[in-house]
């Protein structure tokens, strides 16, 4: 385990533990869904995806989402974007939904449903119908930054749900990267991804009780980027809440 995520955890645990104790709920805010876009630079097709995912970017009610997988480099371009981790994340969700569907570009929408990527129709259809199934699970997150402490806040189970618990995820993102790729199947193109996560790390578990999280933010961020909090059914589960880290800088 790297060293900055060590120190994390024994950050973040003592806060969780902390806030479980406090009766105070996140404020309400507008349910949020999830989209996650897994590509890659070595896809002649995901640059379609990608650009489509930059729309989805604008919206407010929507956390867009870039994962570049690293399968695809043995095609001549290793993708300059890809983390391991991704393409674990990915074949974990097929292994949850049972069908071991693995490609590219390939969305993920709220954890549950997969769709093509390229098209906004699809997208479209389980952002509502994902929404339609969460509604009796969805959780509040709030998640914010003085400038020196990003203070992540997440609600309990409500009574109409069936969930035991969950994961509390940071994603770290860079709003905007250009990829000049020069070989491989996209060769001579230039590609704008956004929203392009960087890191995804478990800072937390939920027990379903009201919890508090409380990171330094100069150990979770750097210059340029922000951040988002995923709140996830087991580990590749619904996702039920989200939010982007607001305040200073983001």
């Amino acid at each position: 385990m790297p060293r900055w995520l060590t120190t994390l955890l024994c950050l973040a645990l003592p806060a969780v533990a902390i806030g479980m104790t406090k009766a105070a709920q996140p404020q309400a805010q507008r349910a949020v869904s999830v989209v996650e876009l897994f590509t890659s630079q070595g896809c002649s097709s995901c640059p379609t995806a990608d650009a489509v995912l930059h729309s989805y970017a604008q919206r407010p009610d929507i956390v867009a989402l870039s994962l570049s997988v690293d399968y695809w480099d043995y095609l001549g371009w290793k993708d300059t974007l890809a983390n391991p981790k991704f393409t674990t994340r990915q074949r974990a969700y097929a292994d949850e939904r049972g069908d071991g569907r693995v490609y590219t570009p390939q969305v993920v929408v709220n954890g549950l449903v997969h769709v093509i990527g390229s098209s906004r129709t699809e997208i479209d259809r389980a952002i509502a119908e994902t929404s339609q199934r969460l509604t009796a699970d969805r959780i509040e997150v709030v998640a914010r930054s003085d400038g020196k402490t990003v203070t992540i806040e997440a609600g309990a189970i409500p009574q109409t749900s069936g969930m035991t618990g969950g994961t509390i995820w940071l994603a770290v993102v860079m709003p905007s990267v250009d990829v000049e790729i020069r070989r491989g199947e996209n060769r001579g193109r230039t590609v704008t991804y956004a929203n392009v996560v960087r890191d995804l790390t478990p800072i937390g578990m939920w027990s379903g009780k009201p919890t508090h999280i409380e990171l330094p933010e100069t150990a979770v961020l750097q210059q340029g980027q922000r951040g988002a909090v995923l709140l996830q059914e087991g580990t590749a589960g619904a996702i039920v809440g989200a939010a982007w880290i607001t305040g200073p800088e983001h």
